[in-house]
């Protein structure tokens, strides 16, 4: 049997997502995702203009899986969605999530409309309904900061075995719970 010289869009996607996911974004080249594909590099070019664009298709892939996984979390609080979202992340995609956060790249920039659609979102509920924009943002970072060296841990295997993995969500859950008190009595020693 011939080898197959047609390949779909979405084809040459997933054998450069799969190519990604085991060894990195740079590790995206034509005559990789030809030798995954077990062809020539003719279709990936018949498919994309350059490499630049495909691995634009596979990061807009994998931001579509981050947001698939927040979008099925039960939680009510939207800091506990991101946060059991960005565990389970790391735990099932660990590459992409040290490629995403810590190597410089492109690819994080679209992290801050993101960002800023989160801090809109955290002011409709509850108590930080009453916050300004600002004490939003401090808070937000300071809880993206523990949520993200947390799943660098998850992500690198270097949670202690003594911790059981289950009780992460609820670290995440009582971090957060704590640094909101904090906040609040900040704020409220601000208003005095």
């Amino acid at each position: 049997m011939p080898p197959k010289t047609r390949f779909s869009r979405e084809e040459i996607i997933d054998a450069a997502f799969n190519i990604a996911r085991e060894k990195g974004f740079d590790q995206i080249t034509a005559r990789n995702v030809a030798g995954k594909l077990g062809s020539s590099v003719a279709p990936i070019y018949v498919n994309f203009e350059n490499i630049d664009q495909l691995v634009e298709a596979v990061v807009k892939k994998v931001i579509l899986i981050s947001q698939e996984l927040l979008s099925k979390q039960k939680e009510k609080d939207m800091f506990a969605k991101i946060g059991k979202a960005s565990l389970e992340f790391a735990r099932d995609y660990p590459v992409f999530l040290r490629e995403l956060t810590l190597k410089p790249n492109p690819y994080s920039q679209s992290y801050s409309s993101m960002e800023e659609a989160l801090i809109e979102e955290m002011g409709k509920e509850g108590e930080m309904s009453k916050w300004t924009v600002e004490e939003r943002k401090e808070i937000f970072f300071k809880m993206r900061a523990f949520q993200l060296g947390l799943v660098v841990m998850v992500a690198n295997d270097q949670i202690p075995s003594w911790f059981e993995e289950e009780k992460l969500g609820e670290l995440l859950m009582e971090t957060g719970k704590d640094l909101e008190r904090i906040q609040k009595i900040k704020r409220e020693e601000k208003n005095k």
